[in-house]
């Protein structure tokens, strides 16, 4: 067919400043997904768009020429509203495990389609598989019926969802452009508002086990981000996070699992527990729903009810024996003090270097891999107590793992400056 526009005009267009019109963005993305536009074309106006930006009205339609790429999902036959959660990844981030069955408790169906690892990032689905017999894939059909009768899924997204994005993630990883935030921002948002959510709120990490290391960069995405769930018509809000330090006491998959139990058993970590209701009554008030309180819900055990039926409706055995790695090796405190510094990406690289992670797509994750934590920034320590214990079934990742946190600990004679999990909020600003 013959093109309507030329994909070199394109890239000069935003490589000398000027804002890409609505026709220009609607046919590189369309003539990129069908293979008339080059992977050297998109990677040069990747570039572009990195260095020179974009304004709203462009994400805004990128997102749309995103989604405009697949299908969309519609849960409006559903017998309750949606709420949808989007996390940007970090160190011992296993929150949409609790979090997804906890607001289904309160009356608002979940459908949280997740994605795998990759680095120092754990994947949602990874975690889970742990559990013997749990299946990520499920029919269109499955998970419309189990969002009736369970009200949550946590599944794969299926290729149909805006497959633009998906073969633009790809080159983005290896032209040096995955930082570019119009990309990032439309990135996310084209699946999860393909995905079909009434709501979505958005959990943005920000320090050294994030992908954002600045305040100042998590903000410009968050506030993209809910701008183009507004324009889209998607109640958006977002919380900025912090992942100086890893959540919880554990990174890793069954680790992580066996943690998220906890919590929906009551106990758990209580920056765990903190995060998750923050973000479960975010997610109630975008569906409606703010008249419950999830904390009751965790209190009264029906949290674990609903996880234990998605899990069984996925095919898993809730009360299946997680795996256990047949290795492990302690770090211990070289001083007596306060621990006042436990750095997020020194355990998630040693978490993945143990087998936790992968490094490219399709690589095989081990269940039982990661690392266990036995002292928060804050706690004392006293010299030869474990700090960490890492696990793996190989012996032999342990030097690598080892190296990884050599820099990673700082114990010192004062406590440290309390520190929050939630740092702020980005309301919608429409």
């Amino acid at each position: 067919m013959a093109e309507s526009h030329d994909a070199v005009d394109v890239i000069r267009t935003k490589r000398d400043g000027h804002p890409l019109d609505d026709d220009q963005i609607d046919w590189v993305v369309d003539a990129y997904t069908r293979g008339a536009v080059a992977d050297e074309q998109m990677s040069a106006l990747a570039m572009a768009i990195l260095i020179r930006g974009m304004d709203r009205r462009e994400i805004a339609r990128w997102t749309a020429a995103m989604i405009a790429s697949g299908e969309r999902m519609d849960f409006s036959s559903l017998s309750r509203p949606t709420s949808d959660k989007h996390s940007t990844g970090g160190v011992g981030d296993k929150i949409t495990l609790p979090l997804a069955p906890l607001v289904a408790a309160c009356g608002v169906a979940v459908p949280q389609l997740s994605g795998r690892g990759l680095g120092h990032t754990g994947g949602t689905l990874d975690k889970l598989e742990s559990i013997p017999g749990w299946q990520a894939s499920l029919s269109k059909e499955a998970m419309m019926e189990q969002l009736e009768s369970v009200g949550v899924v946590v599944c794969a997204a299926g290729s149909g969802l805006a497959p633009a994005d998906k073969k633009l993630y790809a080159l983005r990883d290896v032209t040096g452009t995955v930082e570019a935030i119009p990309l990032i921002a439309s990135s996310i948002m084209s699946k999860k508002i393909a995905e079909g959510t009434g709501s979505l709120v958005l959990d943005v990490k920000v320090g050294s086990g994030a992908f954002m290391k600045e305040l100042d960069d998590a903000r410009e995405l968050a506030e993209t981000m809910v701008a183009l769930g507004e324009d889209a018509g998607v109640h958006t809000v977002a919380l900025l996070t912090d992942m100086s330090t890893p959540l919880g006491l554990t990174a890793g998959n069954a680790l992580e699992v066996r943690e998220s139990v906890e919590v929906l058993a009551g106990g758990g970590p209580g920056d765990v527990v903190e995060l998750t209701l923050a973000l479960a009554r975010e997610m109630l008030i975008g569906a409606g729903r703010s008249d419950v309180d999830p904390a009751e819900k965790l209190a009264d055990g029906s949290a674990m009810d609903v996880w234990r039926a998605m899990i069984a409706a996925q095919g898993g055995d809730p009360d299946g024996t997680l795996p256990v790695a047949r290795e492990s090796e302690v770090l211990r405190a070289d001083s007596d003090g306060v621990l006042s510094r436990l750095d997020a990406l020194s355990v998630g690289v040693a978490a993945w270097r143990l087998g936790a992670g992968r490094a490219r797509q399709g690589e095989a994750v081990q269940a039982g891999a990661g690392v266990e934590i036995h002292a928060k920034h804050g706690d004392p320590v006293r010299a030869g107590e474990p700090l960490l214990t890492l696990h793996t079934d190989t012996p032999e990742r342990f030097e690598r793992a080892l190296a990884a946190l050599q820099d990673a600990v700082d114990i010192h004679a004062d406590a440290p400056p309390a520190r929050d999990v939630v740092i702020d909020r980005v309301p919608a600003t429409t």
